[in-house]
């Protein structure tokens, strides 16, 4: 009797020491909801309502936006590092800006910055890398 209540304390004592090695959780990154964020950045840039723009200037603003929020969205779901994301956004901002500037002029552009700045506002969190663009 001695020897079996020995032996079933080391075997409870064994139980609590014993430390498993368990696979490792991994938890995948955030994933940015694309299609609603598109949508929502293409509706803000496309706002030029007020701004005394020409047909032309809207539609090629709105084609370069559209291929503009395109490239945000792919550049945000590539496999590259952070810091490799950062650069390309930083390129595309700066082709942005030069196209925006050649388009509209430093009046026009400001008031455009402006504006769109205030109807991202609301969602420039989840944009994550992008919103260093705004």
């Amino acid at each position: 009797m001695k020897k079996s209540t020995f032996l079933f304390a080391i075997l409870i004592m064994a139980l609590f020491t014993y430390k498993a090695e368990a696979q490792a959780l991994k938890v995948p990154k955030a994933e940015i909801p694309t299609a609603d964020l598109q949508k929502q950045l293409l509706g803000a840039l496309d706002s030029v309502e007020g701004l005394g723009l020409s047909a032309d200037q809207t539609s090629k603003l709105k084609a370069n936006n559209k291929t503009f929020a395109g490239e945000i969205f792919k550049i945000l779901g590539g496999s590259g590092s952070d810091d490799a994301k950062k650069g390309l956004l930083n390129n595309l901002g700066g082709e942005r800006q030069k196209f925006l500037t050649s388009l509209l002029g430093n009046d026009l552009l400001g008031k455009y910055t402006k504006k769109i700045n205030g109807l991202i506002k609301p969602f420039k969190s989840k944009l994550g890398l992008a919103s260093l663009l705004f």
